[in-house]
């Protein structure tokens, strides 16, 4: 008897290259001896409504998303809603797809299929974010804002120099948030321009930025916060410590997170996953350890 797989793709995500490599695809897994029920998102928030409506109708053994980081997050999301969960795959082909690189996919979307049928399956750590589930990082503060607010169009054309394009128009506009974090016994108020939970090697594209030795499956995230420079020359330093995964700084706070809150005086916008989270005056983020399964490449 044929198992059942749901393919759930976003046909506009980075170049809309899956469009190229639909019908391969799909006849690859259904030589898998998989029975395929296939649906394209139509706009935000359609990929969960679509994972929940399948998986309330029918049994899905494998949930396969192609897409971007975005689209990968709500089916998480959707996934998380039932307690029998199924494995999910992912096709990466959205503009950055930093989960994909945690996940060890080739950017050959016919070799990220391969992946789905014949790599490992591991219990990966999941946040949930004022309620709200999130795949690999939150964050507020300078350039988040980039990957919500450039345009499609130049994430296809530009691929990752849109975003960096889009964050340098704001250089000039820095903003910094009085926060209180509370996590643990530690507790730090600051004038912060950037802060992320994250369990990720790879943030907007950038290697590292989280540090050397993030597992996606410990119950941890890294706690990444930059403390706001008095000058231009401080903040290149800070960048090129993150570009070379010096968390060691005078103006980064580094540290592992299993829960934390955080609060502000005034409503911060967040990012999640790379879409725009909304604006918390109060955030709190937990770490749900090994809450799905997922498949990843293996060396």
């Amino acid at each position: 008897m044929k198992k059942k797989l749901l393919l759930i793709y976003n046909p506009l995500a980075g170049k809309s290259k899956i469009k190229n490599w639909l019908s391969s695809i799909v006849e690859y897994f259904g030589r898998g001896n998989y029975e395929i029920v296939i649906y394209a998102t139509k706009g935000k928030k359609d990929a969960k409504k679509i994972v929940t409506d399948c998986l309330k109708r029918d049994k899905y053994e494998l949930v396969v998303c192609s897409g971007g980081d975005g689209t990968l997050n709500e089916i998480i999301s959707g996934v998380m809603e039932f307690d029998n969960k199924p494995v999910i795959g992912y096709l990466p082909s959205g503009t950055t797809n930093d989960f994909a690189y945690n996940l060890k996919l080739p950017k050959s979307l016919p070799k990220a299929a391969e992946v789905v049928l014949k790599g490992e399956v591991f219990p990966c750590d999941i946040g949930i974010f004022n309620g709200e589930y999130f795949t690999y990082t939150a964050a507020f503060g300078l350039f988040t804002d980039a990957s919500y607010e450039t345009p499609q169009a130049n994430k296809n054309t530009l691929g990752r120099m849109a975003y960096i394009l889009e964050g340098i128009k704001r250089l000039p506009n820095w903003k910094a948030y009085h926060m209180e974090i509370q996590c643990g016994e530690r507790i730090i108020k600051d004038n912060f321009i950037y802060g992320m939970v994250a369990n990720s090697v790879s943030v907007g594209g950038f290697k590292g930025l989280a540090g050397k030795d993030v597992q996606l499956d410990d119950g941890l995230f890294e706690g990444i916060f930059i403390k706001m420079p008095q000058t231009v020359l401080e903040f290149q330093g800070v960048i090129n410590d993150l570009l070379k995964g010096n968390l060691n700084s005078d103006h980064i706070y580094s540290f592992p997170v299993k829960e934390i809150t955080l609060l502000c005086e005034e409503k911060v916008p967040w990012s999640i996953d790379g879409e725009f989270g909304g604006e918390h005056e109060k955030v709190e983020i937990s770490n749900l350890n090994r809450a799905v399964s997922i498949i990843r490449g293996v060396d």
